[in-house]
């Protein structure tokens, strides 16, 4: 038998639609200004500007995070720090650096793409917590 459920305005909905329309308003309600921020930070993060010239297997391009932080941080370090880069995920790689300032435009992204999947777990979970409260035993995941 089909259970039949009603949601806000919504009447006859099915368990699946049930959980599409309890994930849109909880994307509503997390998404915020700090998700505009932490998408500005993972698009300013990519290799969109030219450069003169790389090495051979480098990542074509420069990100204007990368411009921005190693105009403002000039700081030298006598140790060198992990950083990741990489346009895509199959051409991310592990790099070091001694510019503080390229540490820093390299974390930027990364800062950024740490908000957004923390956002999407927390709408996830919220999602499935109200979702699992309003069906009946059967149609409960997990």
């Amino acid at each position: 038998m089909l259970n039949i459920y009603s949601y806000n305005d919504l009447a006859g909905l099915s368990r699946e639609e049930l959980f599409l329309w309890i994930a849109v308003d909880q994307t509503l309600e997390q998404l915020g200004g700090e998700d505009v921020v932490a998408a500005i930070a993972v698009l300013s993060g990519q290799p969109f500007l030219p450069t003169r010239g790389k090495f051979a297997g480098a990542t074509k391009g420069t990100s204007v995070a990368s411009v921005v932080s190693r105009r403002l941080i000039k700081q030298r370090l006598p140790f060198v720090l992990p950083t990741l880069t990489g346009a895509t995920l199959s051409t991310l790689r592990i790099t070091f650096t001694r510019s503080l300032g390229a540490f820093v435009g390299r974390l930027v992204p990364g800062v950024g793409w740490g908000v957004l999947a923390y956002d999407v777990l927390q709408i996830m979970r919220k999602s499935i917590s109200l979702y699992n409260a309003r069906v009946r035993q059967e149609d409960r995941l997990w």
